[in-house]
């Protein structure tokens, strides 16, 4: 039975982080917003996440700087002060989520059941919902799903700021255009930069312009010199180059995304950009590119036999991976042969025009 007969006045999300997660939670507010265009929803986030839902048509975003310690949630909850919403979504089963929550006050707290939810998250909210479904998104609509949406396909739609496109459009000309982002905010999920490379000449002698993007960290930046040191078939460098944006755009203009288990796998699934992902340390049915999970190369079931002697079905839903050398249980021709797939399958050296 759904929680709701009608339309909350106000509601509240509440997810830190990170960007990949937040890309999948905007399919539940959006669903939302298509049945109940009048409910006033306020989105609590991280500093970086933040930049990305500012795109969010019609959502209040505040700000959480995880990096403040005790004195963000402070002022948190001196700014919620005084408010009160019907509905709390409590999306993040991390024990930091669980703190900021205490300043939210709302009727209905909606968390995860005992099955997904960690760190105590029960303790902290009223309304436990069920998971439906084995990826993260899934679990995501459920929410809405309890709430008493009638319609929790997840579907997604976001405009790109125009200053952002026309920054794009230099590098969107390249066509067919691949962006590789080779790193995750986590070095051990990313993949051997002599894959990499090699990828980067297969799919140039393919037909099709590659380009590096990522995050500005130093880690990042390393990484893509040393793959631009291994091959002489990088268009343009733009590691640290991009607002988000900026490439949100870039992304969007695109034919294909490559990466591991990070944000930019999952802004392409936003976007409605085909996704070739690398994965070992998470189960990609769970974490995968939603629409792109048949095109994952996943090394994930024989890692996890190697270092527990068990299967996914056999262990928790969350269960990651700890070898830190399994990403190079990957071999060059398992992702040369999954690129030739996905550029057939979704016809990506065609001009669409």
């Amino acid at each position: 039975m759904a929680l709701l007969s009608s339309a909350p006045a106000s509601l509240c999300l509440l997810r830190l982080s990170a960007i990949g997660d937040c890309c999948h939670a905007i399919a539940l507010v959006q669903a939302i917003q298509r049945q109940w265009p009048e409910t006033k929803i306020t989105w609590i986030t991280g500093n970086i996440e933040a930049k990305l839902l500012q795109l969010v048509p019609n959502v209040e975003i505040i700000v959480l700087d995880k990096s403040a310690g005790l004195r963000a949630y402070l002022e948190l909850w001196k700014q919620l002060r005084g408010r009160r919403f019907d509905v709390l979504l409590h999306m993040q089963a991390a024990l930091r989520a669980s703190i900021a929550s205490l300043g939210i006050r709302a009727r209905h707290r909606l968390g995860f059941d005992r099955q997904r939810a960690k760190d105590g998250q029960w303790l902290f909210t009223n309304y436990k919902v069920s998971a439906t479904g084995e990826h993260v998104v899934d679990g995501f609509m459920a929410f809405g799903q309890a709430l008493g949406l009638t319609e929790v396909k997840p579907h997604w739609s976001l405009t790109v700021p125009e200053e952002a496109r026309r920054w794009a459009q230099t590098y969107a000309a390249q066509q067919p255009l691949l962006l590789l982002c080779p790193a995750a905010s986590k070095a051990y999920k990313n993949w051997t930069v002599e894959g990499y490379a090699a990828l980067v000449d297969h799919a140039h002698h393919s037909g099709m312009t590659v380009m590096l993007i990522g995050s500005p960290s130093p880690q990042e930046r390393a990484l893509a010199a040393s793959i631009m040191q291994l091959t002489d078939h990088v268009a343009n460098n733009l590691v640290g180059e991009t607002s988000l944006p900026q490439l949100l755009a870039l992304i969007d203009a695109a034919r294909l995304v490559v990466a591991p288990d990070t944000g930019p796998a999952h802004m392409a699934t936003l976007m409605g950009t085909p996704v070739l992902g690398l994965y070992a340390h998470h189960n990609p049915k769970r974490t995968g590119p939603y629409y792109c999970r048949d095109y994952v190369v996943s090394v994930y079931d024989e890692a996890l036999l190697a270092e527990t002697g068990k299967t996914a079905e056999q262990l928790p839903w969350r269960t990651r991976i700890k070898d830190t050398g399994a990403m190079q249980r990957i071999g060059i021709s398992q992702v040369t042969a999954q690129f030739d797939r996905i550029i057939t399958d979704f016809n990506l050296l065609q001009d669409p025009s």
